[in-house]
């Protein structure tokens, strides 16, 4: 049950991330925050099988912790990844 909170804790951090990365037009609203959930899903869940029970702190700063820092990766990728893409399109049809 505390994955929960780990899940929702991401996801609104993912949220904000979004927010404060530039040129979000570029990029899905609920992609950065999905890919912050799906990786506190994957690190908690890990952690929880490797052992470490849910009163250690680490499985919460790894989980939500590590979720901001790969969404805001993701994200900052794709935006670039994006950008750069639209450029060469503009190029290519000579606008």
């Amino acid at each position: 049950m505390y994955i929960l909170l780990a899940l929702i804790s991401a996801c609104a951090l993912g949220i904000a991330v979004h927010f404060v990365l530039p040129h979000r037009s570029l990029r899905g609203v609920v992609v950065v925050p999905a890919i912050a959930a799906a990786v506190a899903a994957v690190v908690y869940t890990l952690m929880q099988w490797s052992g470490i029970g849910e009163d250690n702190g680490w499985v919460w700063l790894a989980s939500i912790g590590g979720a901001v820092i790969v969404s805001a990766l993701v994200g900052y990728v794709l935006t670039v990844m994006r950008h750069r893409a639209d450029a060469e399109q503009k190029v290519a049809l000579g606008i």
